[in-house]
């Protein structure tokens, strides 16, 4: 008799794969809760966002896949849901789960200098605005809003542009803080290029709303501009002051 060839059954071939799947995700799922997000590379933590999206799909290729495409696990969450929506695999659930966790890291950064010392909690507060714009393909200025005590009272957007501009409007800026009753400012934009070099436009606003806010007695503490990979200080530079004086 010749040697009996067994085929394997597609429903066990199925099953072999879910349970390894699912073995997988156990054990990703252990390192976290074991070791927090410092336990797993970027790649295995976006494989835990996917998951909950994908319960039946192998999500390691994709996640590695949308990696390479946007840089770090910061670019995948908050990339624009057109340039999304362009890779293979990706619909609105993954979409959703993504926004989700942008928000949720956004409002757990808000909650760690809202209403708190700016001054005090300087580090906590430059990682607040990298996870806001640090990503973002245009150009957003924002102002930071501070009480006589220097702690954070409002974070709001005073400017949105193209890639390269974002028009500023320093009457408006001054016009919110007297409504707030605000004391001080944090002047906060990003540059989508990624340099944080300022330019002279930078500059130029940035000596006029300096100017104008002290005519109120408003303080402007720093403006800082956001890049993709760092950040700079207008005050540690040496350029925030008041221009000299035009006689």
């Amino acid at each position: 008799m010749g040697q009996e060839i067994h085929k394997e059954n597609p429903k066990d071939r199925r099953k072999t794969q879910d349970a390894t799947r699912a073995g997988h995700r156990k054990r990703l799922r252990e390192r976290l809760r074991r070791g927090g997000h410092t336990a797993l590379h970027d790649y295995e933590l976006l494989e835990l966002i996917l998951f909950r999206a994908l319960p039946r799909r192998d999500v390691k290729p994709l996640a590695r896949h949308l990696l390479d495409q946007f840089g770090d696990l910061s670019g995948v969450l908050s990339a624009p849901e057109p340039r999304l929506l362009e890779v293979s695999g990706i619909g609105p659930e993954v979409i959703t789960e993504f926004r989700l966790i942008e928000a949720a890291a956004l409002n757990f950064g808000q909650s760690k200098i809202m209403h708190k010392p700016a001054l005090a909690n300087w580090n906590q507060m430059i990682n607040y605005c990298r996870a806001k714009i640090a990503e973002k393909n245009k150009e957003e200025f924002h102002v930071l809003f501070l009480d006589k005590k220097n702690h954070i009272i409002a974070d709001e957007m005073m400017g949105m542009g193209t890639v390269d501009h974002a028009p500023v409007y320093p009457r408006e800026v001054i016009k919110r803080a007297l409504e707030l009753s605000a004391s001080a400012l944090i002047l906060v934009h990003n540059h989508p290029s990624g340099d944080p070099t300022p330019s002279k436009a930078d500059i130029d606003m940035t000596n006029k709303l300096y100017t104008l806010a002290s005519q109120f007695n408003i303080v402007v503490h720093d403006h800082l501009i956001i890049g993709r990979v760092s950040e700079v200080s207008f005050k540690n530079l040496g350029l925030l002051e008041a221009p000299a004086p035009d006689f």
